[in-house]
């Protein structure tokens, strides 16, 4: 349930609900929006909930007490009506403004980083990606430089001023990917991994979680819970394709996820076309189908020659078709921020 208070409620009547929320075994966490102050109460409340309601009601400051049928609260918009914003360096997620994650799938060489990093920075990129430590469905298969690769993204972000993204895999990963890293991103493997998302939600770095194969929407918002009940208020999520009955691409891409999560919760989201489809040619027209449908950004592999990589070759941009993907989406955003900016007349 949340627990709204009164537009000209005191911070002492908001400390009064929260610590009665904490008497009753409950967890309070409170939203100051813009207008007024919102507190979700958190834990199991059984069959108490009537009688709980009611309390909470009645206690000074307390404009109304609303249940809440979805298992998502902290990141509901019912809980925090206004968009998430992140800040990492110079760089904003969730603003308006797109965001593009770009680099390679895997960290090969400095030589390769640095070359990469320099051109997507050029060509307009506003975040460095490159895996350090890479899950792959073979053991057999190239799993990174590991912590060498971190210094190597490191040195790329001094370099171009990018603030950097990568894997973690594990929680005992999270420290030090969190020393170099300006933000932790969890893959599809792991969208479900508690222990990991826990870790996560208590280090001072935006995360940034990828849809499950198989997860449904609500599964996602579940998993960027974990994470902000942690501690973290800074998620954001990222569509990358769910398995369907289609074989031809590696992924299914839902874009429809793009909308439906800006209703659902208040935290940025990012499309993912290159794991999605695994083919290179397919990822233009799905970064601009993403970027069309309202994406805060987009997150685009990229290498300085993608048929010598050692991952995922097939789905890589090199260094000139980044370049005219970047000179593609731009106009798009462009067009789409300005409709957003008009009142949309609806018929019937």
């Amino acid at each position: 349930m949340f627990v709204v208070m009164r537009p000209d409620a005191t911070e002492a009547e908001v400390l009064g609900v929260k610590s009665r929320i904490l008497a009753e075994g409950l967890t309070p966490y409170d939203h100051a929006g813009s207008n007024r102050t919102v507190v979700a109460v958190v834990g199991e409340v059984g069959t108490r909930k009537p009688e709980l309601m009611s309390r909470f009601a009645a206690l000074p400051g307390v404009e109304q007490v609303t249940p809440i049928s979805r298992p998502f609260k902290l990141t509901s918009r019912e809980f925090h009506p206004e968009d998430t914003v992140i800040r990492v360096a110079d760089t904003t997620i969730g603003d308006g403004s797109l965001t593009v994650m770009a680099g390679p799938c895997s960290v090969e060489s400095r030589d390769q980083l640095l070359a990469t990093a320099d051109a997507v920075a050029a060509a307009g990129a506003t975040v460095l990606r490159g895996g350090a430590f890479k899950p792959r469905t073979s053991p057999y298969s190239f799993q990174g430089l590991g912590v060498e690769a971190l210094r190597y993204l490191a040195e790329a972000r001094d370099r171009t001023g990018l603030p950097v993204i990568t894997e973690v895999m594990e929680p005992n990963q999270v420290d030090i990917v969190a020393e170099y890293a300006d933000i932790l991103q969890i893959g599809a493997r792991n969208m479900q991994n508690y222990s990991l998302l826990n870790a996560a939600g208590r280090v001072a770095r935006p995360v940034m979680v990828k849809r499950g194969f198989g997860a449904t929407l609500e599964e996602l918002l579940m998993a960027a819970e974990y994470i902000v009940a942690a501690g973290n208020p800074n998620v954001i999520l990222c569509e990358r394709g769910i398995r369907t009955f289609e074989a031809y691409t590696r992924n299914t891409m839902d874009l429809s996820a793009v909308p439906v999560l800006h209703r659902l919760t208040h935290l940025p989201v990012v499309v993912d076309p290159s794991h999605a489809t695994g083919k290179r040619w397919l990822v233009p027209p799905l970064a601009m189908g993403g970027v069309a449908v309202g994406a805060d950004g987009l997150m685009v592999e990229v290498h300085p020659d993608p048929n010598a990589a050692l991952s995922d070759p097939e789905q890589q941009l090199d260094l000139g078709q980044f370049a005219a993907l970047m000179a593609a989406i731009v106009p798009i955003h462009e067009l789409v921020q300005g409709a957003r900016s008009e009142p949309m007349a609806v018929a019937g």
